[in-house]
């Protein structure tokens, strides 16, 4: 029960990010900077206190994947931060969340795994739901909603991305696997947001700068170490299942905390795109019926 309510209070704030990248006004590559900035800092910090190191001899292999997989996290961010921009976080969360159907689709053609007709109806039905909010969005006046749109479905490939190198990674888990995503970033956001934007953190006032620190040290760097300790004591189903609180608490937050409209057809939609995506981690367990079948026979004899 306490890594449930671990892993719920984690995505319950992670949900509510938005309302503090809203409040920041930085460009998205200089606010993703920060972030990963801040919760490398906040982690190192926990692993020193907890005295639990990182053992690089154990991690060589699996640098490259760790690289590259950082790269993803840190661009992941920075367009989910753009969508947040032009459109409304309902709909960019919902966007965003597609991101299990791209994993669903590409694991077949990476990892040679078979579809199910179960996944194979999650992802049309899923697909279907994100076409309803698309087409929504793309009539008259939410026509901008489609430039927002593309930045969530941008975002969600990148996720995509950190989640499918993540199985490459052997050697590495929990918590040291994020906090070496965040440094290399950090390696690739430093250059990146000085070729494009500059650092303009000294002009923030003190709100921004208070945001900025809240989504740093609490959004990223302790909410997750919270979700990766919670982690170890459920299972990867149970885990998969909560963390659907985050879009939920998304949603929630964008039409009654900042006041944004969502259509009738695009919570259809969206209700689609998620209840879909969940229906397909849910495990079906057959070993009742098992039970059962071999009961009645052992009766028979």
């Amino acid at each position: 029960m306490q890594a449930k309510l671990k892993i719920i209070l984690s995505m319950a704030i992670f949900g509510t990010i938005s309302i503090f990248v809203k409040n920041i006004s930085l460009s998205s590559g200089e606010i993703a900077l920060f972030r990963a900035i801040t919760a490398a800092v906040v982690i190192s910090v926990y692993k020193i206190i907890s005295g639990r190191r990182i053992s690089f001899s154990d991690i060589k292999k699996d640098l490259p994947a760790l690289f590259v997989s950082g790269i993803a996290m840190g661009f992941n961010w920075i367009f989910l931060f753009q969508a947040y921009k032009y459109t409304t976080v309902s709909i960019a969360t919902l966007s965003y969340y597609f991101a299990p159907v791209i994993v669903m689709a590409a694991c077949p053609i990476l990892f040679k795994e078979k579809l199910t007709i179960k996944q194979v109806v999650c992802f049309v039905m899923a697909t279907l739901g994100l076409i309803m909010v698309i087409g929504v969005s793309g009539i008259g006046k939410h026509s901008n909603n489609l430039i927002g749109i593309g930045f969530g479905l941008s975002a969600a490939v990148l996720y995509a991305t950190v989640v499918l190198f993540n199985k490459f990674i052997k050697n590495v888990t929990g918590i040291d696997k994020t906090l070496i995503q965040f440094f290399a970033a950090i390696i690739i956001l430093t250059p990146y947001v000085f070729a494009t934007t500059g650092i303009h953190i000294g002009s923030l006032e003190n709100t921004g700068i208070i945001n900025l620190l809240i989504l740093g040290i609490i959004h990223t760097g302790i909410c997750y170490c919270l979700y990766f300790s919670s982690l170890k004591d459920l299972k990867g189903q149970e885990a998969s299942i909560l963390s659907y609180v985050d879009p939920l608490i998304a949603i929630i937050a964008s039409v009654t905390i900042l006041g944004e409209s969502i259509l009738p057809m695009q919570i259809i939609g969206g209700i689609m795109i998620l209840g879909f995506t969940l229906l397909n981690e849910i495990k079906l367990k057959p070993r009742r019926f098992y039970g059962i079948a071999n009961k009645k026979k052992n009766t028979q004899l």
